[in-house]
């Protein structure tokens, strides 16, 4: 069974770092996406940021520059570090993989992200 486990929400006043994380467990990946999407209250689901496996990475107008994705040395971990938050950053925050090879997207369960100004 793929597991996507995400830690790393929570409560930051702006100008304040978080780090987003997700571990997948039950698949090998070799060809992929990890990606970050949010959903602002209210709103649809937005792309943020990713990685491919390759190690290119890509990130939306709106984080670039404060936003930066690293993969751990054990493989299966990606973070997502979102620094000089803002309040309109304020959204759930969902990981998922795209296995290329198989064409299955895999995703999070979500955690909250809150920035108080």
């Amino acid at each position: 069974q793929v597991q996507l486990v995400e830690s790393g929400g929570g409560l930051v006043q702006a100008g304040g770092s978080l780090r987003h994380s997700c571990t997948i467990s039950g698949l090998t990946f070799s060809k992929f996406v990890v990606g970050w999407y949010r959903q602002l209250p209210g709103k649809q689901r937005e792309t943020v940021a990713g990685i491919t496996s390759d190690g290119e990475t890509y990130y939306e107008d709106f984080v670039k520059g404060r936003f930066a994705i690293s993969r751990h040395s054990d493989e299966n971990t990606f973070s997502l570090l979102m620094n000089s938050l803002k309040p309109e950053d304020t959204a759930m925050y969902y990981c998922a993989l795209r296995d290329i090879s198989s064409g299955m997207d895999y995703w999070g369960k979500g955690t909250l992200v809150t920035v108080s100004s």
